[in-house]
């Protein structure tokens, strides 16, 4: 294995919830700054109540991964070394369930706020993860489960 995949990038150092906010609030600074107006009256509330739902299904997915972790003594910090593979509950249909609740946490806030600038700069909070982040877990994953983390890998998609 290449030494230099196996360190913690130095873009690990910010915790991941803090990616999200710090993208959101770059997207709502370039909002401000240069406004994209959403259009009509009904399409701001369309995407106002479905922005709202996004952020509801958001936050309830990313709290019941992140109880899962807890209940099941585990870390989410990518530095740290994981006591167990978490395979049930959203994590039986998502490697990253946490991150999808991000993601919708995201959208919603951003359709709730009307912050169109918001999601350019998700696209960059989507590679970031998928460049930096997750691979440097799923490399962590497979040091600390071998076999069992394979397997889990090979039946469970990245996102949905």
């Amino acid at each position: 294995m290449n030494a230099d995949k196996d360190r913690p990038h130095p873009f690990l150092r910010m915790p991941v919830p803090w990616v999200f906010v710090t993208g959101y609030l770059v997207g709502l600074v370039v909002q401000l700054l240069v406004p994209i107006p959403m259009g009509t009256r009904a399409l701001i509330l369309a995407t106002q109540a479905v922005g709202i739902f996004l952020l509801a299904l958001g936050v309830a997915l990313a709290v019941w991964a992140q109880w899962i972790f807890r209940k099941e003594r585990t870390t989410t910090d990518p530095n740290e070394t994981s006591s167990r593979l978490v395979a049930w509950g959203p994590y039986k249909f998502s490697r990253n369930p946490m991150y999808v609740g991000l993601f919708l946490v995201f959208i919603g806030l951003s359709g709730a706020f009307e912050q169109v600038w918001s999601i350019a700069c998700l696209l960059f909070v989507f590679y970031y993860l998928s460049q930096f982040v997750i691979p440097f877990e799923e490399r962590q994953l497979r040091r600390t489960f071998g076999e069992s983390y394979e397997r889990y890998y090979k039946t469970v998609r990245r996102w949905v």
